[in-house]
């Protein structure tokens, strides 16, 4: 089997094994990125030297016995709005092309202590606003399963990298269907975990009370496995929840029995393709046969949850994005007259249109006079759809719904229409919204042949359903494994 089309519990095993060593393992997968990513574009920085210097690093820890964990030895990338200490933090925007931070993410440490090495930064949408990864400073990134498509965002370049084995796991963010979004659209496993339940410290704030560090990977063991090493309480985290939490890879199974699914009706409505809501209901009447019980529910604020996103993350935005201002680190103008020049004109030359849209939009609903118009209503509305959630967890132990209202779209085929770019995140936004876990697996592929993926929603800090959920229809189809033709 080749090593793209492995797993990293699979890889893991060989390591501990003696038949891999941690440098084969980034050695091969530095091979694909060389072979695959002029195409692909789904890495801004790949860091070979200091990969294969950790790689053997981390060797010599699994040989003495330092470092038994599943994961010691296998490569990730990480995507780029999370500090890694001494290697570029960019976001994918000119303002930060240069900026190396002095720390890294609570999350990234975490992978490290378990032994894995970090291989690169992946590409995105500039500061994580966008469905489709084309508003990245650097490049746009390439579907592998069509290159003339978009991988989705706005962690289109962690998807890409997994689903063209690139790299056997990635992390990446989810503020409103972040990492769902594109795992279903490269055919990937996505995980947004329980907000709170990952630290947000070294993660670059989009929205502070919607962003989410998560999984991706090719099975639902590989984000199980992932998830159990990044999730944890962090004092440098003042959302971060006190809690314990126990091991999701070792509670796995994939039992069905007896599950409560909710199947929303809201989410297979217009707007949502026929053949998307064919193969999900498919995936569902799948599960129902293998002894899941099935029933449909009502979330009826969901109208409202685009709405309510865009005017909360964009408030958020505006703030968050103060500090980029050219005085202390990244881009500066080159000719100013004068401090408040040299704001305007950093930020005017340093942020793309996208973030340009989202820091007006927020800034305006904040504004004296529109606060409560706007804001105010917004989070409101965000109550109600939580509420509506929890009240549907008390007969329903997993909710499903498509992930995304389609299969991949073209490249330039809606960056000229915000409001249609938005709709991509119909079906997830409600997640973050409300504070919840989901899941995207893959369940099928579109007329087209492109992938497809179905979510799973759980109650707070129910991954262990959802994921044990997943992991039962990835056994009653038969796995992932979607290799693109592509490539």
């Amino acid at each position: 089997m080749e090593f793209r089309e492995m797993t990293a519990a699979e890889i893991g095993q060989k390591i501990k094994a003696g038949e891999m060593t941690a440098v084969d393992a980034v050695k091969a997968a530095l091979a694909e990125i060389k072979k695959q990513d002029e195409v692909l574009n789904s890495f801004v920085t790949v860091d070979e030297e200091g990969a294969l210097k950790r790689a053997e690093e981390v060797q010599k820890s699994i040989d003495s016995g330092e470092l038994t964990g599943p994961l010691a030895g296998v490569p990730i990338a990480i995507k780029d709005n999370m500090c890694t200490k001494g290697l570029k933090t960019t976001c994918s925007s000119k303002i930060l092309y240069n900026f190396e931070p002095t720390y890294s993410a609570e999350a990234v440490l975490n992978l490290e202590k378990a032994g894995m090495v970090v291989i690169g930064k992946t590409n995105m949408d500039e500061f994580a606003m966008g469905s489709s990864t084309e508003t990245s400073y650097f490049h746009k990134t390439h579907n592998p399963h069509n290159l003339d498509c978009v991988p989705g965002g706005s962690s289109g370049g962690s998807a890409a990298a997994v689903a063209a084995g690139e790299a056997i796991l990635t992390l990446g963010s989810d503020t409103g269907g972040s990492i769902r979004q594109p795992a279903s659209l490269c055919g990937v496993v996505g995980l947004k975990p329980t907000y709170g339940s990952v630290s947000r410290y070294g993660l670059v704030a989009f929205a502070s009370s919607l962003d989410q560090i998560g999984p991706f990977g090719k099975s639902v063991k590989d984000v199980a496995l992932l998830q159990s090493l990044i999730q944890g309480h962090d004092n440098m985290d003042a959302t971060s929840a006190y809690r314990t939490y126990t091991n999701l890879y070792d509670n796995l199974n994939g039992n069905v029995q007896g599950l409560r699914i909710g199947v929303p009706k809201e989410y297979f409505g217009e707007g949502v393709d026929a053949d998307v809501k064919e193969t999900v209901w498919n995936a569902i009447r799948q599960l129902e046969q293998s002894g899941a019980e099935v029933k449909e529910i009502s979330l009826p604020s969901t109208e409202y949850a685009i709405n309510t996103y865009y005017i909360i993350a964009s408030a958020e935005a505006s703030s968050n994005l103060a500090r980029f201002d050219g005085v202390k680190y990244g881009y500066r103008a080159k000719n100013y007259d004068g401090l408040t020049d040299m704001y305007e004109k950093t930020r005017s030359e340093g942020f793309g249109d996208e973030v340009k849209r989202r820091i007006m939009l927020g800034t305006f609903v904040l504004s004296s006079g529109f606060y409560d118009a706007y804001y105010k209503k917004a989070k409101l509305v965000q109550r109600r759809i939580a509420q509506e959630f929890a009240d549907a967890f008390q007969s329903c132990d997993v909710i499903i719904t498509p992930t995304a209202p389609s299969a991949a779209f073209k490249i330039g085929e809606n960056i000229g229409d915000p409001l249609k770019m938005y709709y991509s995140d119909v079906c997830t936004v409600t997640v973050n919204i409300a504070g919840l876990p989901a899941v995207s697996v893959p369940c099928g592929k579109s007329a087209s042949g492109l992938p497809l993926g179905m979510q799973l929603i759980g109650n707070k800090f129910a991954e262990q359903t959802i994921l044990n959920a997943a992991y039962g229809y990835e056994q009653i189809c038969g796995g992932f494994r979607l290799i693109p033709e592509t490539l």
